[in-house]
This record gives C-alpha cells, sequence and structure tokens, in this order.
C-alpha cells in the first residue's frame, strides 16, 4: 500500500469543555445547522420575503430532522442496537454518530412545512405563510453545505470510511477500530467516503447554482435537483462502504433510499414544470404577509373592542352602585 498523501485519522473525537464533553460530531451538525439557516434567509431575503421566516422554521425543521434521522439509523442498523449483547440505551447518543441523512430530510421536511403552512390552534401557533416547497428551494444550497461540514463528523469518529484503496488520498485508520476488516493486516488505507461525499454536496452547490441563473427552478424544481443529484452521488458512494447495512436484492438499504430519492426528485421536477409554466412572482401563501393597513385595522378593532368592554364594565358597575344606593336609602326610611 501506498502512504504517500494518505489522510491520517484524528486521535481525538471529543474534547473537555469546563464540566462538559464537547463531541466534534455535535459541533459539525450544529455548525451545518447554523450556515443552512444562514443560506436559507439570505435567499428568502434575496426574494422578497423576511429573512427571519427562516429561523421560525427551522424551529420545527431541526428538531424533527434529528428525531428522523436518528430514527431512520436505527430501523437500518438495528442488530446493531437490539439483540444478544447489544446496549439498546446506545441509540440514545447521537454524539456517537448515526443520523441519516434521508430521515432528517423526511421529518425535516415535514417540521418546515408545519411551521410554512400549518395553524395549530392549540397552541396559539400560525404558519408563516409561505410556501414549503419556496423554502425548500431556499435551503437547497445550505442543506448540502450542512451535509459536506456534517461529514467531517463521521471523519473524527472514524466511521463509514470504504473499502481498502492504494490511492494516494487513502484514508488510515487503526486496526483497533472496530469496522476495521477481520483478516487485514495494520496499515491499510481506506476510501475517505466522508470526503467524497462532502465534495459531492460542494459540487452540488456550484452546478445547482449556476442551472438555476439560467433556468426557472423555482415551484419546487431547485429541491428536486437537490434530491436527484444527492441521490445519484450517494448511491455510487454508498457501494464502496463498509459498515455493516442490511442487504435487499444486492443492494445496501441506503442505496434504495438514495434511489427512491432521486426518483422522487425527478417526478416532482417534471410534475412542477408542467404544473407551473410561469414565474414565481411571490413565494407567499394567498392571504400572507398581512398588509400594513390590514394590521392597523385589526389593531384598532382590538383596541376599540377593549374600549368598549372597559365602558360596559363601567357602565355595570355604576348601574350597581346605584342600585345599592337606592336600596339602602329605602331601608333607612323604612327604618
Amino acid at each position: 500500500m501506498s502512504y504517500f498523501g494518505s489522510i491520517p485519522s484524528p486521535t481525538i473525537s471529543d474534547f473537555q469543555l469546563g464540566p462538559f464533553l464537547v463531541h466534534f460530531y455535535a459541533l459539525f451538525i450544529l455548525l451545518g445547522i447554523v450556515i443552512a439557516t444562514v443560506f436559507a434567509a439570505g435567499r428568502l431575503r434575496a426574494w422578497g420575503m423576511k429573512a427571519g421566516y427562516a429561523v421560525d422554521i427551522a424551529i420545527w425543521a431541526v428538531p424533527l430532522g434529528i428525531i428522523g434521522g436518528r430514527l431512520f439509523h436505527v430501523l437500518t442498523h438495528f442488530n446493531d442496537y437490539f439483540g444478544p449483547g447489544k446496549d439498546w440505551v446506545s441509540m440514545f447518543r447521537l454524539w456517537e454518530g448515526g443520523l441519516a441523512i434521508y430521515g432528517a430530510i423526511i421529518f425535516g421536511a415535514l417540521g418546515a412545512y408545519i411551521a410554512c403552512q400549518v395553524e395549530i390552534k392549540a397552541i396559539g401557533m400560525r404558519p408563516v405563510g409561505i410556501r414549503f416547497l419556496t423554502f425548500a428551494d431556499a435551503v437547497v444550497p445550505g442543506l448540502l453545505a450542512a451535509q459536506a461540514i456534517g461529514r467531517f463528523g463521521n471523519y473524527f469518529n472514524q466511521e463509514l470510511f470504504g473499502a481498502p484503496t492504494d490511492l494516494p488520498w487513502g484514508l488510515e485508520i487503526p486496526i483497533t477500530n472496530p469496522y476495521y476488516p477481520t483478516g487485514l493486516p495494520a496499515g491499510v488505507t481506506f476510501h475517505p467516503t466522508f470526503l467524497y461525499e462532502s465534495l459531492w454536496s460542494l459540487l452540488g452547490i456550484l452546478v445547482l447554482l449556476v442551472i438555476e441563473r439560467f433556468f426557472n427552478l423555482r415551484w419546487g424544481r431547485m429541491f428536486a435537483l437537490y434530491l436527484v443529484w444527492y441521490g445519484i452521488g450517494r448511491f455510487m458512494i454508498e457501494s464502496i462502504r463498509l459498515d455493516p447495512a442490511d442487504i435487499f436484492l444486492g443492494l445496501r438499504t441506503n442505496q434504495w433510499s438514495a434511489l427512491l430519492g432521486a426518483l422522487v426528485g425527478l417526478a416532482l421536477f417534471l410534475v412542477q414544470t408542467v404544473k407551473h409554466t410561469g414565474r414565481e412572482d411571490t413565494g407567499y401563501l394567498p392571504g400572507y404577509p398581512k398588509p400594513v393597513s390590514e394590521k392597523i385595522e385589526a389593531q384598532e378593532n382590538t383596541l376599540e373592542s377593549v374600549k368598549e368592554s372597559e365602558h360596559e364594565a363601567s357602565e355595570k358597575t355604576s348601574n350597581f352602585e346605584a342600585e345599592v344606593k337606592t336600596t339602602n336609602e329605602e331601608t333607612n326610611e323604612k327604618s
């Protein structure tokens, strides 16, 4: 094997910060979330909408995305958490790695849809009032950037590496790693699949933004192409990964997910292209945002209602006091 230019594995995956143990995996995930939100905010502002909506939507999308990502990972690696000698409690240790991107996309999209378009009267929540697919288009570059950054969490955890290779950029993995293939001698280098996926995601930002510059990719078409782009790359990269995974019809679970994701993206692109031939002039839902005049009128109506209620209460109090006074006078006269 050639070691010229090989990539060394990090010797640490966390560090102590006062009383807290900080994991690099968590830091990269958090950094990705921040960058995705900033990207989305900037694009919404450029499209004539409020940048702050990106934060409002992230409040719903991020927690559900993390739950979905972890749930999908556990379900597709069931034998790693359940069975003889397995510690099922470890499925709650997110810092050890294991957030499936497709689970995060599905549940994160659900959270974003709720924040964008669903009113929940029970908790007094109103939607931000923009189309879900408009936000999905806006977040695509940031989402790819977050995925590119998040993969470095796998690098620090020394996980999800690929098959052995003698390429100059092979990744060094210590033989003590629990996923080191049995029977291989120490010193073998492996495909740095974390780096492949990171570079594929960064290239996707460039490609999709260039396409967007020359073609109308609103109405959800940008998000559709993201699903196709990421699905193609993930399908190829997944084929050389060595981490345990369920196999169906000769393909790993995540390869099927990538294939399905790409097909969904293609279908979404075709449907939206046929359905919407013109430009998307606004991403707001009908009736949003409320015009300033309507907001002022609503505030004035509310204030007027409060004044009327206060006036009615005052009249009732005065009438009651008058009745009490009259009663007292009558009582005194009888006495």
